[in-house]
């Protein structure tokens, strides 16, 4: 019968009978096991579990709540392989790229386990005579996080460990695609101590979405996945009265100027565009060659992508796996054959790549490049999210900067040059949240925070770092007097902070 994952609620399994979804493994093709999919009878009870446990966390000590998260880190440290394995089994991501996932998550937990400090408030003496003033930071309620399957680890600990730490409970909705690390993170958040009903998961598709989109007592809602989703959950949530952050799809441009050290820029064009498959929303999905250069770095990007292995996640020679779904893999392709009858050429046809061990059934595509793609073809307009590398040719850095302009994602980009000032000129006018210089995937370290700019993110904050904290929770401001001997009496004047 294979697997059987279920929901987390109230910190025990949670079986539910009313709809299950197919877990493949992306290597083979074959049936892996069953996940159950949660209706509105499951998202209540994780929601009501939530709430429940919310007083006495909220109440909790900020050394007691740090305690807890101490001991997460290190069980999800010292079970980082146990976790990649899982991930990899279900995503098709290599081991050691979803090992890498995993240790990112962990910086936001490092990152939160500094909550006390993280939740200091201000404090201001004598605003009046004998009255102070100071503000708090408290959390908000129930929080809940509907994460994508791209990361099924990292995404979901850029907001638990945060809103956690903050004194929230939470309800994780992670993708049905890959659901098994998210039940095994609840398992660990048990063991460390966390108490019942402080972290649950509910399975399922847009039913299970939509409860937690519209139920009265989840006060905050966080997603990453594409921007039609971020849009619809964004709009949704925002109506119901719920605090929103939801970050949305990308088109990456790196920016490759004359002066590049060429070697530099194809070894980061490789790794940043075909790491994970292209599944990735930092991933560079668009090389914009200025000038003279897109043949020679074409040369240089098509050699390297000659020497990637591609075969089953858990093989020691696999540089890159497969893709999480045949409906997925199928529509990435589309996108050779639809690039070549607009106009591009097919540089590198990833279909024809041999893959390691035994391909029968597997969900495959291996590195494809398309030369000489211009912005009105559907190659550059969509969200891919496959290992697809667009290479675009402009004449200057002004024609580079118009196209990334025009652009209606703004998550991330890089440009890769020698020149200092044409760096700190790009870093100043690109309208994208996330920028490297000479770095491909420019993704934030954990007490910074991650988000993009136009239609990669709606609502107001990003995710982890300060915006995190400062999203999952709501800041009170008290103004205290506490009276002498000599007050003085009743004084009906309107108070003039004299």
């Amino acid at each position: 019968m294979g697997k059987h994952v279920t929901h987390w609620i109230n910190g025990k399994p949670s079986p539910s009978g009313e709809a299950q979804g197919d877990i493949h493994e992306p290597s083979t093709g074959r049936l892996a096991g069953k996940v159950d999919f949660a209706g509105r009878a499951e998202v209540d009870a994780a929601v009501a579990a939530a709430k429940a446990a919310f007083p006495a966390w909220r109440d909790a000590s900020l050394a007691a709540r740090a305690k807890v998260l101490f001991r997460f880190r290190e069980l999800v440290n010292g079970h980082r392989d146990e976790l990649a394995r899982l991930i990899s089994s279900e995503h098709g991501k290599v081991v050691s790229d979803a090992a890498g996932e995993v240790a990112r998550g962990l910086d936001v937990v490092d990152f939160a386990c500094g909550i006390p400090h993280l939740l200091k408030g201000g404090f201001s003496e004598n605003v009046s005579t004998r009255v102070d003033a100071y503000s708090i930071l408290q959390p908000l309620g129930v929080a809940a996080g509907i994460t994508p399957f791209n990361f099924p680890a990292m995404v979901p600990m850029w907001m638990f460990p945060v809103a956690i730490a903050c004194g929230n409970t939470f309800v994780l909705k992670p993708s049905e695609k890959d659901p098994s690390a998210s039940v095994r993170l609840a398992e660990l958040w048990a063991e460390a101590g966390l108490p019942d009903g402080v972290f649950n998961v509910v399975h399922g598709d847009k039913t299970a979405v939509d409860g937690l989109l519209h139920h009265p007592d989840v006060k905050a809602v966080s997603f990453v996945g594409s921007t039609p989703i971020a849009r619809y959950i964004y709009e949704t949530a925002a109506r119901n009265g719920k605090r929103v952050q939801a970050l949305g799809g990308a088109k990456n441009h790196m920016v490759v100027l004359p002066d590049a050290d060429l070697d530099l820029a194809a070894d980061a064009a490789v790794s940043a565009g075909f790491g994970s498959a292209g599944e990735r929303c930092m991933a560079i999905s668009v090389v914009v060659a200025v000038g003279p250069v897109g043949d020679a770095l074409l040369d240089k990007i098509k050699e390297r992508v000659a020497r990637l292995r591609v075969g089953p996640g858990d093989h020691p020679d696999s540089d890159m796996g497969p893709l999480v779904t045949r409906e997925h893999r199928d529509r990435v392709a589309s996108y050779l054959d639809g690039g070549v009858a607009q106009g591009a050429t097919l540089a590198v046809d990833g279909r024809l790549t041999p893959v390691l061990g035994d391909p029968a059934g597997g969900f495959w595509l291996g590195p494809t490049v398309l030369d000489h793609v211009t912005p009105e073809m559907d190659a550059y307009k969509d969200e891919i999210f496959g290992p697809v590398l667009s290479i675009v040719r402009t004449g200057s850095y002004e024609e580079a900067m118009e196209l990334i302009g025009a652009n209606p994602y703004g998550n991330g980009t890089a440009i890769f040059t020698n020149d200092g000032g044409a760096a700190r000129r790009f870093q100043n006018e690109v309208e994208v949240g996330m920028v490297g210089i000479n770095v491909p995937i420019p993704v934030p370290m954990a007490y910074y925070s991650f988000g993009g700019w136009k239609d990669s993110l709606f609502g107001d904050s990003h995710a982890h770092g300060m915006e995190g904290v400062h999203f999952y929770t709501r800041t009170k401001a008290v103004t205290a007097r506490w009276l002498d001997p000599s007050h003085g009496g009743v004084n009906l004047g309107f108070p003039t902070g004299g």
